[in-house]
Order: C-alpha cells, then sequence, then structure tokens
C-alpha cells in the first residue's frame, strides 16, 4: 500500500500561525522537497533510490510566500538523501531539535542558477517510475508534495470571478485577490472494486479487466470515478455495470490508498457478481475476464505501487471476499 504511510504531521492548526511557521522555514533541520513538472529529484543507484531533500542554504533566495508546509516529522534519521552542512545548534525555541519540518516547493519558482544546479543532486524522475525503490516515508512525502504543487498549478485563478488566486495558509489555500473567494485543495474519489463469483463448477473467480494502453498481458481490477450525490457502494456498482454488463452486489469496503495521478484517492472494495456474461461493447475496455485463484500465477496483476495488486493479492490468498 504504497503513498499510504504519511510519515508527517501536518500542523494544521500550527502552520495558521506566521511566526510558527517562519520559525520552521528558518530552522536548520528543515528539508525542501522540490517538484518539476511533476517529477520528484532522486538519487538512484543498482541497490536502492531516495529522495533528495535540500537545505535552505541550497536554495538561494528561496521565499516562505512560494513554500507549501507539508508536516513535521519527529525523526531525522529518516534515511533520506539530505545535502547539508547546517549547525544544528542554531535551534528556535519554537522549534526542537528532534524536530524536522517537510515543505514542498515548485523548481519554476527558484531562480534559474539554483535550477541548474540541483542537476548535479540527483536525477528528475517520475514518482511512479521509481516507487517500487522507495522508503514508505520518501513516497508518501513525495506524493503529497507532487498533489499539493499539482494543485497550485492548476487553480491560479479564481473560479467565481476570474481573478488571480493568491497562496495563503502556509499553501493550504488559495484566497482571490478580489472578490477574497477561498479555494481548497480536492481529492477526487474513485472506486476500485475486486469483483468475485463463485461458479457452478464450485471454482471462485474474480472480474479482471485490461485497457489497450497497458502492458500486453496486464489485468487489473476495475476502477471508476464517484459521481455526484452517489455513495460510494452505488459507484462500484455503477461502475462495473457501465464496463462489463456484470450485476454486483453487496460493495464491502477493504482500504483506501491515496493517488495523487494527479489528485484522487482510491477506495477499495469487494463485491460479489450475481451475473457473469461480460460485454464490453459499449466501454473502453480491450478485454475482461474471470480468472481463478490458480490462473492468477500466470496472470500480470496490477501495477506494483497501486492498490488493485494489493486487493488481488489479498483475494487470492483468500484475506478479502466471500468465496
Amino acid at each position: 500500500m504504497i503513498y499510504s504511510n504519511m510519515p508527517l504531521d501536518r500542523c494544521t492548526n500550527q502552520r495558521k500561525n506566521k511566526r510558527w511557521l517562519t520559525a520552521q522555514f528558518n530552522h536548520p533541520n528543515t528539508l525542501f522537497c522540490i517538484v518539476n513538472n511533476d517529477m520528484g529529484l532522486f538519487s538512484c543507484d543498482e541497490n536502492s533510490t531516495k529522495a533528495v531533500y535540500l537545505t535552505q542554504q541550497q536554495l538561494s533566495n528561496l521565499s516562505l510566500s512560494s513554500c507549501i508546509y507539508l508536516g513535521k516529522k519527529i525523526d531525522t534519521n529518516a534515511g533520506s538523501s539530505v545535502n547539508s552542512s547546517a549547525d544544528s545548534s542554531r535551534a528556535s525555541n519554537i522549534v526542537k531539535e528532534s524536530d524536522q519540518s517537510f515543505f514542498a516547493v515548485n523548481l519554476e519558482s527558484l531562480h534559474f542558477s539554483t535550477q541548474d544546479s540541483l542537476a548535479v543532486l540527483g536525477q528528475w524522475q517520475s514518482l511512479r517510475q521509481v516507487t517500487a525503490n522507495l522508503s514508505a516515508a520518501d513516497a508518501a512525502i513525495q506524493a503529497l508534495a507532487k498533489a499539493l504543487i499539482h494543485w497550485h498549478n492548476t487553480h491560479q485563478y479564481c473560479g467565481k470571478c476570474g481573478n488571480i488566486n493568491r497562496s495563503t495558509e502556509a499553501g493550504h489555500a488559495r484566497r482571490c485577490s478580489e472578490c477574497r473567494n477561498m479555494s481548497f485543495p480536492r481529492t477526487d474519489p474513485a472506486v476500485i472494486m475486486l469483483v468475485e463469483h463463485q461458479f457452478s463448477d464450485g471454482v471462485a473467480r474474480c472480474l479482471l479487466g485490461r485497457q489497450a494502453s497497458w502492458k500486453a498481458g496486464m489485468y487489473s481490477t476495475l476502477a471508476g470515478f464517484v459521481d455526484p450525490g452517489e455513495t460510494l457502494e452505488e459507484a462500484v456498482i455503477r461502475e462495473v455495470g457501465e464496463e462489463t454488463k456484470v450485476v454486483v452486489s453487496n460493495p464491502q469496503y477493504i482500504t483506501s490508498q491515496p493517488w495523487p495521478f494527479p489528485a484522487s484517492i482510491m477506495l477499495g472494495f469487494t463485491a460479489v457478481a450475481t451475473s457473469t456474461a461480460i460485454d464490453i461493447s459499449e466501454d473502453d475496455l480491450e478485454d475482461c475476464q474471470w480468472f481463478s485463484r490458480e490462473q492468477l500465477d500466470n496472470v500480470q496483476t496490477g501495477s506494483r505501487d497501486s492498490i488493485s495488486s494489493y486487493l488481488i493479492h489479498a483475494w487470492k490468498n483468500k484475506k478479502i471476499g466471500q468465496y
């Protein structure tokens, strides 16, 4: 369940205090996560991948107003690649020496010379390209940074009057410069479901589909966005019916996963099929089939960083589902 193990306290109440926030920004322990067009900075070798975080000293002319506060981790031994020569003895009386705050920074807000200097510290990589080799903490922090930077990039203007929005509340809101309307980051809910049925031969099978753009032979659980005015359970039933014409009942929530690609949360369910005939003629699936647990041994299922892989393997091992 990658991206789900957030190690940071988001400090929702404290971050609204400008004095407190400034102390976090100026503290030598504080680290900055740079996002470059949805890519992060990583140190990669044959055996491991680590997220590269920077100190304020390495980011010349950095201003607090151009940063987004991510949260505070009460453990400075995270195992990430940190390039710092700061003297930690200069602690503020507001920040404990053991505390470590993280900020997100859009690469475009940095000076050109600073942007160029980052190339020698690591490699720009898409988060999903390196997730499998990242620590759980790094994956969660990078996902949060990516999601918030994307939100700021796509909400530059007020949706109410069209004037410029400006960042406020440590980057967790934007306020219109004219009508003062406040905007906040939103997450799009999507359901993803492991549909099962016990056939007349006594064998339990699960329903998996594939998109034409996917790697050859790869299948995954069905998924779709939740409509306005719809419960999660209703979304499960509707999406399966729309994609395959299979009728399902009894959706049961299992678990969830942040999915910042670009701004979703995946809500995992199981459901029992009451019909088995598959019809994908009115959907964009390339193929959809029923798979027994034994057949799953020979099928590439889901991407490793997705909740879909978790649901399939949990069902295969009889940890979830009715059959």
